[in-house]
């Protein structure tokens, strides 16, 4: 009955939270993000090279069976929907492969592409990682990344906190909220990789995270879990194709403490301290 009543909670919370049900993101954006995809534009594919080719219908239908998004082409317009039972049953594996991974005392490597609203999230995990004996990874701190923008490439700089890598504006130190960089470049987790193999550090077992630090681990063939919200077909392709291990789709632009919730179940299911 606790089981059920937990689970029951954290379904409220998603749906209130508008991280699952009806969700912010618009579905004419969802749309295209799938046309982009399924013209192999750089942009969506943060980092994933798929194995075949992903037309536009099956990027469409794989999004319906792993995020719950409607499947009908016709249906462009609103705001775009998730299954909050399908983001539960991939929480719940997403805890099982964190629980696996502190089990045997992994190293891990934590990173976001949101920084303003899932800093919170990965750090709890980050810190309950570290408390079960897992090496909690911090190569290329302070290294520079060219990375590519709407409004043309910028160096950023790659920064650490709680645990949790991220990138951020140059001149700019201090709170995550001060200058951090919302990015979906691979570009940050293949510095973090260069510089581990450079200077001999351990590589990482377990890849958390979003964005291109999930799809530029798996593509690279490490083990990598994450967020990825309805509009980002990447992650799901490179989960389809065997490259990531898990992603729970959800909302990723809430309020960072509705993400609270998610991460307390999380590392209960997982058995790590909270």
């Amino acid at each position: 009955m606790v089981r059920v009543s937990v689970t029951g909670e954290l379904r409220a919370h998603l749906i209130q939270a508008r991280l699952a049900g009806t969700i912010a993101t618009a579905r004419e954006k969802s749309l295209g993000r799938y046309r982009l995809f399924a013209a192999r534009d750089p942009r969506v594919l943060l980092g994933l090279d798929p194995e075949r080719d992903w037309p536009f219908g099956e990027v469409l239908r794989l999004m319906g069976q792993k995020c719950g998004v409607s499947v009908d082409p016709a249906h462009t317009s609103g705001p775009d929907e998730i299954d909050p039972d399908r983001t539960i049953a991939a929480l719940d594996r997403f805890a099982d492969r964190l629980g696996a991974a502190a089990g045997r005392r992994a190293p891990v490597l934590l990173g976001t592409g949101h920084p303003h609203r899932l800093l919170d999230f990965y750090a709890a995990l980050a810190d309950a990682l570290s408390s079960a004996g897992c090496p909690v990874l911090t190569s290329a701190y302070g290294s520079r990344v060219d990375i590519a923008t709407r409004f043309g490439v910028r160096t950023c700089l790659l920064d650490y906190v709680r645990g949790v890598a991220m990138m951020r504006e140059t001149g700019v130190r201090g709170a995550p909220g001060e200058g951090g960089v919302h990015t979906h470049s691979p570009l940050p987790v293949r510095a973090v990789l260069g510089a581990a193999a450079d200077a001999g550090e351990p590589f990482p077992e377990l890849v958390i995270g979003d964005h291109g630090w999930v799809c530029g681990a798996g593509q690279l063939g490490i083990e990598a879990i994450g967020l990825a919200d309805a509009d980002d077909p990447a992650p799901f392709v490179g989960q389809a194709e065997g490259r990531v291990s898990e992603v729970v789709p959800l909302d990723d632009a809430a309020r960072s403490a509705s993400y609270r919730p998610l991460a307390r179940y999380v590392l209960n299911r997982a058995d790590l301290p909270r």
